[in-house]
């Protein structure tokens, strides 16, 4: 079989691995996300529902619809083929260092915290449940940023409403404290309260963007299971880019799978995926910070 046939027959729509090929550079180079040959499979039933809602019959003319830029196509393309598992309180650990750090700055400065993967909201709602456990009335001088590519789970985010199931693994008086419960047509649902949805602002950011719509100095950033889908190139230009937006105390948070040893010019290992600036890069920061004004992140 030639690697213009098909790579399974029997499918609704025919899926060389040419187009397999075709779909992995240009995913690599809209959004960074490096795929296996593994891949194929997933990528193939996640496209199909676009041929299927676009009425193409082909992927070789869906692939020549994003060659001529649609943008409407290109957003539903990306969002596609980003993964977006998330839950409130996974990887529960660092949320205490989170408060820990919090309550060790507070007073200090205006405090801005990034979720750079926000996915449909679960991380940076839990993010905003930490600030106000941790802070209480001085959580109004916290803003947490939170950015994702995918679009639709940036409108789910927004909205804070939810499958009650979702919080079934909290405990029933955190529960109680930061969600309401639907009643009649939201029966089953539940919304995060507004004092959590305050404290958030979301936005969409591509990674692989030459420039972010935020500035520092920034106190911690989330950047949790999203460098799993990039090179190790890709990963280190992003970590670079993290450097100069980060106070000189600040933290970077990273998956429970992830390490960053090549970018150890940079960041050192603080505690369990856990991460601070370099002794050198921290003198930087603290050298900028006494000269600069206080302004806003974002």
């Amino acid at each position: 079989m030639s690697s213009n046939d098909a790579v399974k027959e029997g499918r609704e729509f025919h899926f060389t691995k040419q187009d397999f090929d075709k779909i992995r550079k240009l995913i690599y180079a809209h959004a960074g996300i490096s795929l296996s040959d593994s891949k194929q499979e997933l990528v193939y039933s996640r496209l199909s529902r676009r041929l299927r809602a676009t009425g193409i019959k082909q992927f070789s003319e869906y692939l020549a619809l994003l060659e001529s830029n649609n943008e409407a196509e290109w957003e539903e393309f990306a969002n596609s083929l980003t993964t977006n598992l998330t839950s409130f309180f996974r990887e529960p650990h660092h949320f205490p260092i989170l408060a820990q750090h919090l309550r060790a700055i507070a007073g200090k400065h205006p405090i801005s915290l990034w979720c750079s993967a926000a996915s449909t909201g679960e991380e940076p709602y839990t993010m905003a449940m930490t600030v106000l456990d941790a802070l209480g009335r001085q959580a109004e001088d916290v803003k947490i940023l939170a950015t994702d590519l995918d679009t639709k789970v940036l409108a789910t985010a927004k909205a804070g409403v939810y499958p009650e199931d979702r919080v079934s693994k909290l405990s029933p008086e955190l529960v109680r404290k930061y969600f309401l419960k639907g009643t009649g047509n939201q029966a089953g649902m539940v919304k995060v309260k507004e004092e959590v949805q305050n404290l958030v602002t979301y936005r969409q950011v591509n990674l692989l963007n030459k420039d972010w719509p935020l500035r520092g100095p920034l106190d911690a950033i989330f950047c949790r299971n999203v460098m799993i889908y990039f090179d190790k190139p890709t990963q280190l230009g992003i970590l670079k880019k993290f450097v100069p937006l980060l106070r000189h105390d600040g933290l970077l948070f990273a998956g429970h799978s992830e390490s960053f040893h090549h970018a150890d010019d940079f960041f050192k290992l603080r505690g369990k995926t856990v991460y601070e600036l370099t002794t050198p890069l921290r003198n930087q920061a603290m050298e900028s910070e006494r000269k600069s004004q206080p302004r806003a992140p974002w």
